[in-house]
């Protein structure tokens, strides 16, 4: 419905009525029963009228009737493909909560995440206040994965600047003296040719290397080149969000993904679930395909603030959805293994 008003007020309506909805820890079906939707602050009378449409009849007629009438249809339909395998915050919830087989990853089993940014790049908090915040989740390690050099909009280290880093994250690791642990990552930036924005050697500074695209993510064409050429590049251990898909606005990177999850499980490149509620990216469905290539995996935040720890529970959702072993999720593995994993990715 945003996206067919003409009036920037209108669209932004929905939209936030939308995010209120969203955000929800409740179901709107359970909310329309009790009459309690007129009392979700930021959900006003039309969207009102929407959702009890939907809640009697799984459809909305004043929806269907608005978008048959726009000449903007077409796009409506395109932005609805690129808002599939989404889950609310109610959906997460309840995935987290289902009943399955042990050996499936749950949030008991894991121990740390491994993709989040602080000050030294775009992130908002210190990397003492980003291990804090995880420390007061329940987690015992991190991984700090500021964006490197080569992407400035994203205020990218220089290799000073992750020397500093490094020495800062040691004095942490010292204070923490073994009740929590923060590895040095880095957030490396895939080219257009699947070249990394890092140089072997500067790699090698780092315990591990995430490589994750940032741009060229609108593309029609086949982009598949580009990412085995990323997960083949030396000192790679994690290909962080890897479509690069954004809710609402962007499908991401088209890739041949079966013949990318083969050439990571080959190198033992952990796949990345970024739980960032825009991003989701792989989703449950993909990364289905990548257990049964022989993948292992990542659930990270991709926080840049305390705030943001958060998302690693839609990670964790995707991966209890796709039924991922916790054997095959590096958040759930021990320091001395993940040491073991993370050398043998920079040898």
């Amino acid at each position: 419905m945003a996206a067919l008003q003409a009036s920037e007020r209108s669209q932004f309506g929905y939209k936030r009525a939308a995010r209120a909805i969203v955000e929800l820890p409740a179901s709107v079906l359970e909310l329309v029963a009790s009459g309690a939707l007129e009392d979700v602050s930021l959900v006003g009378p039309a969207s009102t009228k929407i959702l009890t449409e939907f809640a009697a009849e799984g459809r909305s007629t004043t929806v269907e009737a608005a978008v048959a009438a726009s000449p903007r249809r077409s796009d409506v339909l395109r932005a609805r493909e690129i808002r599939g395998n989404f889950l609310s915050q109610y959906a997460m919830e309840q995935v987290l909560s289902l009943r399955l087989p042990a050996s499936i990853v749950k949030v008991s089993s894991f121990r740390g995440d491994f993709q989040m940014h602080s000050t030294w790049s775009d992130g908002a908090e210190s990397v003492q206040a980003m291990a804090e915040g995880c420390l007061a989740r329940g987690d015992t390690c991190l991984g700090m994965t500021d964006h490197s050099y080569g992407l400035p909009v994203a205020r990218g280290m220089s290799m000073e600047a992750a020397s500093s880093q490094g020495r800062e994250i040691d004095g942490l690791n010292d204070q923490f003296a073994g009740r929590f642990r923060i590895f040095k990552g880095v957030e490396a930036n895939i080219r257009a040719d699947g070249s990394l924005d890092l140089q072997p050697d500067e790699r090698r500074v780092f315990e591990y290397v995430v490589a994750s695209p940032h741009a060229l993510l609108r593309r029609d064409e086949d982009q598949t080149v580009r990412m085995l050429t990323a997960v083949r590049s030396p000192g790679v251990a994690m290909l962080g969000h890897p479509r690069g898909r954004m809710y609402g606005r962007r499908a991401g990177i088209r890739a041949d993904w079966p013949r990318v999850f083969a050439a990571a499980a080959e190198r033992d490149v952990a796949i990345e679930l970024d739980g960032n509620w825009h991003r989701q990216d792989v989703d449950w469905e993909l990364a289905g395909q990548a257990l049964d290539a022989g993948c292992i995996f990542a659930l990270d935040s991709d926080a840049h603030s305390i705030a943001e720890l958060r998302f690693t529970d839609y990670s964790i959702a995707h991966a209890r959805l796709a039924r991922l072993p916790a054997a095959r999720v590096i958040n759930c593995w021990p320091n001395d293994r993940l040491e073991d994993w993370m050398r043998e990715r920079r040898a």
